[in-house]
């Protein structure tokens, strides 16, 4: 790829961002007030992140790989599942997957 070609797509790419946003800001706001929208738009989001978490979880390039981030996100899960803020989430699953990589896992 050359350099103009990537100033290109990364020209285009902005402008297709600053023209979604701007979309979002000229609809009208009764269309976003419907309730199958705004349960839309959750699910989305949720969507968006669970697929953003599995990639950097199970994903090294092009190969799934099961490593020292599979049990720490089990641990991020439980503590989430037992309310910790989430700060506390950070620290524990980054102290499982250090220890366990300290132990040679991953």
């Amino acid at each position: 790829m050359t350099a103009t070609v990537l100033w290109v797509t990364v020209l285009l790419a902005s402008l297709a961002s600053f023209g979604l946003k701007l979309a979002g800001h000229l609809i009208p706001e009764h269309w976003l007030a419907t309730e199958r929208v705004q349960r839309t738009s959750t699910l989305v989001t949720v969507a968006l992140l669970v697929s953003l978490v599995v990639v950097q979880a199970f994903a090294d390039g092009q190969a799934i790989v099961v490593d020292a981030r599979v049990p720490a996100l089990g641990v991020a899960a439980v503590a989430l599942a037992l309310r910790a803020p989430f700060v506390v989430v950070v620290v524990l699953a980054a102290a499982a997957a250090a220890a366990l990589r300290a132990l040679g896992w991953g």
